[in-house]
């Protein structure tokens, strides 16, 4: 995927397979896809047609986006791809999954989700506050949705369980349309 951000070519989102019960987690899932598209930026996600997952991937395609979804073959039967991705990779295991998620993305950002989307939200901001990567991660507190994990993370910085100079870097917005000015800046 080209772009005229050289930095940025693909974002990976991690988000719900459910839409939730708040409506503007859907519409924020569907802003953002059509965003990613109309920056030339290609999209990399859990491959399901379902939930905010479908939503922002239906959506950056509908918006001539490139998009990458990437699921284990155990899914396959449990989540519903969306077979119109621009690639479908089918992995062995979520191993594989996530391992692909971080080395064809760019950026993450976490959009609301469940404990799956917390799972790998929290790995990349690990690998980075181990320094395994220098990629942005970007919290999308979309209605106040992270604000429990934000406040968490202060927490052990206070109680020095994230001790000074292995602070854990991430971006925060809770507008949508600041999340792309965000990566890219």
């Amino acid at each position: 995927m080209t772009t005229d951000n050289n930095l940025i070519r693909n974002i990976c989102i991690y988000c719900g397979s459910g839409d939730g019960v708040t409506p503007i987690y859907k519409q924020a899932a569907i802003d953002i896809g059509a965003q990613i598209a109309q920056h030339k930026i290609g999209l990399i996600y859990g491959g399901g047609s379902t939930g905010l997952m479908g939503a922002a991937a239906s959506s950056a395609l509908s918006h001539g986006g490139h998009v990458t979804g990437i699921i284990p073959k155990f899914l396959q039967t449990r989540e519903v791809m969306l077979k119109d991705c621009s690639e479908l990779i089918i992995t062995n295991n979520m191993h594989e999954r996530k391992m692909l998620f971080f080395e064809k993305s760019d950026a993450f950002i976490a959009l609301p989700g469940g404990i799956g989307t917390l799972e790998e939200l929290v790995e990349m901001m690990t690998w980075k506050q181990l320094g395994r990567h220098k990629k942005k991660v970007l919290i999308a507190n979309i209605n106040g949705f992270w604000d429990p994990l934000i406040g968490l993370i202060k927490q052990m910085q206070d109680e020095t369980f994230i001790r000074q100079g292995m602070e854990v870097e991430f971006l925060v917005t809770d507008k949508v349309d600041e999340i792309i000015p965000l990566l890219l800046a």
